[in-house]
């Protein structure tokens, strides 16, 4: 057919047009495909506040629908609300509670004729006399409910509510995480208005900032107020904004920590029509700034714990932030926050993330395969750890820093026989280490506390800890020797101190740690008693944590002597005491000698007849085969004493005792299971257990069975929602594609056969040095190593060892 000229030339013009539109929409797609990468992100709000007639206040269902932001002593929680948002907000040292003296003087009476009870086999004598002589003298943690006796609980700051005045209808709804850097957004078409917000929390400016706009001028009104379940009052400050503040319980029916949180307004166009203690208003804005900040008389300092100067301290924060624009905040913080988190990209191979979160999670329920939520996951968990953890405040606790209650579950405390180790295994690998150091400081301030339960308790030297622990020092035993007998926190915490030489290779810091690392060790050599059968060093009386036996005499224990948990940290903290004095080059002294002596006669992992490691130095029978922790198995991971290559026995040993354990468990328990399994170099059983874990829930009650699972928001659900298996698992994936716990770096050694293509850089393998993989079909296509200093080391991937030598900051491909 032929075409007049004119039409020929339409044609050519219209189908080049629609190849341009096709290509515009390819390349739109794509772009998409990137703006979605890295984001949480959602059709629907949160819908908050389900009021809870039994106590008055918010049961908050939706609370686990809210996006987390943080800079490590401000959290808050984004509802992304349309008409009535409510931000949810925290203060990391908002404690109620004080210090408290828990040790026991006339404990260390009753410690020799426990042991001799053990070591002949009359276990219930011995528990009632450990229970009677050997558990704090105080109330302990209230038994996990410590709101208002001395051992305190982390609590919710209160909510900032924005009452936008309208319940008209709107209509594209958009709300997400930008995971990068680190702010949280929402916008949406409401009377014919493009409504878009903003925040984020800032470290440089130590602030939380609301960035409130329209895409037409005079549109925001807005009514804002504060308020907390107790223990509050609100007044108008000099900033034309609000305070609110107040006084918490010491746990004696006295008062305790002080706080006050500031809400300041900043708007452009409009006016602030009326400020009363109940909020105030603001009417015909074109765009509104709210700066949030907050401060506590807290300071992090045995045995005084006040802060005189909170006050001028929160005063100066105020007015260095308000006296710089939103533009400027914004550009602080981004640059600060993205500059961590840019350090690792993740992705695989089916990588198409343009779908919601919630979606996501449904499709990876389905098919244990949709390969563009574990990069997501994996970048979630990192976002977390940076926003609950910065140099300077407290460590993430069992709920990172996003607490919504006043009796926070377990306290919001620092759980040391798992928990808040846990929160620090991705921080080196996932090259995160300055989020390690609040842990460090932590750690440091418990010396002092410490040493007094050593001597008063025990009547030793040296520095002790058990399970539970808060921002108050507590080091005393819990309330029950069932579990608040666990001796072995402080060697199984002082790993972290090794840990975070090992991976930045930083001797100034080493030189500052190692009193940690040698008080921890002389407690121990104190504590060790030689087991009479065998002549070899033993802990206890000591749990393995939360654990039960039948014991011989026909009893249901908890407390043995030797138990395995105890013999693999005491020797993990031994031998890095050890190399760290070497490293440091100390000369040998009394101290020294006597350290390598004991750890030399130190009670060694034992295979049991059913070919599993033993939990306890005798095979007793468990009350619960396949109870939560894993706590014998430390000697795989987190330690490194059993390996695959060297240890191959035991190694398998261990597979047998995850197999009996099975493949179910609680948030956390997924998440030990997962790092475990790809230290046994099975990267199938690995994914298996992340699935598990990936699966959507919505029970947010404290029970154990059947438990496990992410929220909405990927929240780790224990149930309840413990930010523990967020990291967990993040530092099990990382294990699944790099390994540096021995004296090699290993690449892709626990793969999952379904991650056939992928890349992952910037993970960090011990030595300091940064490592970036990319593979194929399963098979490794190229790696590079950049090292902080100069240096030779071992690089193994699929059987072979490469012998590679590394400048210093310097990328290297690796020829594999």
């Amino acid at each position: 057919m032929k075409y007049h000229p004119i039409l020929s030339n339409l044609y050519r013009i219209r189908r080049g047009l629609t190849c341009y539109l096709l290509l515009s929409a390819a390349v739109a797609s794509a772009q998409n495909q990137v703006k979605k990468a890295n984001k949480i992100w959602f059709e629907q709000p949160a819908n908050a506040l389900a009021v809870d007639s039994k106590n008055g206040w918010e049961s908050d269902p939706e609370w686990l629908k809210a996006l987390p932001i943080g800079n490590g002593s401000l959290g808050a929680m984004v509802f992304g609300d349309v008409n009535r948002e409510r931000i949810q907000l925290n203060e990391m040292t908002l404690w109620s509670g004080s210090f408290d003296e828990g040790d026991n003087p006339a404990a260390s009476q009753s410690l020799p004729k426990i042991r001799e009870l053990l070591f002949q086999g009359k276990y219930k004598e011995a528990t009632e006399l450990t229970n009677q002589t050997q558990v704090t003298k105080g109330k302990g943690s209230g038994s996990g409910n410590g709101a208002n006796v001395p051992f305190g609980c982390f609590q919710t700051l209160g909510d900032l509510r924005l009452d936008f005045g309208t319940d008209a209808p709107y209509r594209d709804y958009h709300r997400e995480l930008d995971l990068i850097n680190g702010i949280a957004s929402s916008s949406f078409v409401q009377n014919g208005i493009r409504f878009t917000r903003e925040i984020f929390a800032s470290h440089p400016d130590q602030a939380i900032v609301i960035r409130l706009t329209a895409d037409k001028a005079a549109a925001i009104n807005v009514l804002f107020n504060l308020d907390r379940p107790e223990r509050f009052a609100t007044e108008i400050t000099a900033f034309h904004g609000l305070r609110m503040f107040g006084v918490l319980d010491n746990g004696r029916g006295g008062d305790g920590m002080r706080y006050e949180t500031q809400v300041t307004p900043i708007i452009d166009g409009g006016r602030i029509s009326s400020q009363t203690k109940g909020g105030v208003q603001i009417e015909g804005a074109n765009a509104v700034t709210l700066i949030v900040t907050a401060k506590t008389n807290y300071k992090q300092h045995y045995p005084d714990y006040t802060n005189a100067n909170y006050q001028k301290e929160h005063l100066a924060i105020i007015k260095s932030a308000i006296a710089k624009s939103y533009a400027t905040l914004k550009d602080r913080h981004s640059r600060d926050f993205s500059s961590f988190m840019k350090r690792v990209s993740f992705q695989l191979e089916n990588d198409t993330p343009n779908l919601p979160t919630n979606e996501l999670m449904a499709n990876n329920f389905r098919s244990g395969n949709e390969q563009a939520l574990y990069p997501l996951y994996f970048q979630y968990g990192r976002y977390l750890l940076l926003s609950s953890s910065r140099a300077g405040g407290l460590p993430a606790n069992l709920q990172g820093i996003w607490a919504n209650k006043i009796q926070t579950p377990w306290n919001g405390d620092y759980h040391t026989d798992i928990n808040v180790q846990m929160n620090y295994w991705p921080a080196e690998v996932a090259n995160l280490s300055e989020s390690h150091r609040p842990l460090m400081d932590l750690i440091a301030s418990l010396v002092a506390p410490g040493s007094k339960t050593a001597k008063i308790q025990y009547g030793m030297q040296g520095w002790a800890l058990h399970p539970i622990t808060n921002v108050w020092g507590y080091t005393s035993p819990g309330e029950s020797a069932s579990w608040g007998m666990h001796i072995g926190a402080g060697a199984w915490i002082a790993q972290h101190v090794w840990e975070h030489y090992a991976f930045t290779q930083d001797k100034v810091f080493l030189r500052w740690a190692y009193p940690i690392l040698k008080g921890s060790s002389a407690f121990y050599l104190d504590w060790l008693t030689a087991d009479p059968k065998t002549g070899l060093l033993v802990s206890g009386p000591s749990p393995s944590p939360e654990n039960s036996f039948k014991a011989p005499d026909g009893s249901t224990a908890q407390i043995s002597m030797g138990p395995s948990h105890d013999q693999q940290v005491i020797y993990n903290l031994f031998d890095h005491t050890l190399r760290s004095a070497a490293i440091l080059g100390l000369k040998e002294d009394e101290f020294l000698n006597r350290l390598q002596t004991s750890k030399a006669k130190l009670a060694r992992p034992k295979i049991g007849h059913d070919g599993r490691l033993m939990e306890w130095a005798e095979e007793f029978e468990e009350v619960e085969p396949a109870h939560r922790h894993l706590s014998h198995l430390f000697a795989l991971y987190p330690g490194n004493e059993i390996t695959v290559g060297r240890t191959p026995e035991l190694a398998k040993a261990v597979q047998q005792s995850l197999e009996k354990r099975g493949d179910d468990g609680v948030g956390w328990t997924y998440a030990w299971k997962i790092a475990l399994w790809a230290r046994l170099h099975q990267g199938n059983r690995a994914l298996k257990l992340l699935n598990k874990q990936l699966r959507p829930t919505a029970d947010m009650d404290t029970k154990y069975d059947g438990g496990g699972g992410t929220y909405y928001n990927l929240f780790d659900a224990c149930p309840p929602f413990q930010i523990d298996g967020n990291f967990g698992v993040i530092a099990g994936m990382a294990e699944m594609l790099l390994q540096s716990h021995e004296d090699f770096i290993e690449l892709l050694p626990a793969l999952p056969d379904s991650w056939k293509a992928g890349e992952i850089k910037g993970l960090m393998a011990r030595g300091a040095i940064e490592i970036d993989l990319k593979w194929a079909n399963g098979k490794l296509l190229s790696a590079g190593a950049k090292a902080k200093k100069r240096q030779k080391c071992q690089i193994k991937y699929a059987g072979r060892l490469l012998d590679v030598e590394l400048p210093a900051g310097k990328r290297v491909e690796i020829k594999i």
